[in-house]
């Protein structure tokens, strides 16, 4: 094996730790972001319908 196909391997390998960590994170940000939205429309539901519960007859 010579010294620039080890230096291929190794960059192979640094290149797909790397990536890995990148989806890992991309995943978790967008995961988050997904669980922020339903919980903001979850949110919304609730408000009006305690809205209306809480409502006089008199508005």
């Amino acid at each position: 094996m010579t010294k620039n196909s080890l230096w291929t391997v190794v960059g192979v390998i640094v290149a797909v730790v790397i990536a890995w960590w990148i989806v890992g994170a991309l995943f978790s940000l967008l995961w988050f972001i997904a669980k922020l939205a339903i919980v903001a429309v979850v949110a919304v539901v609730v408000f009006f319908v305690l809205r209306n519960l809480f409502r006089s007859d008199g508005d």
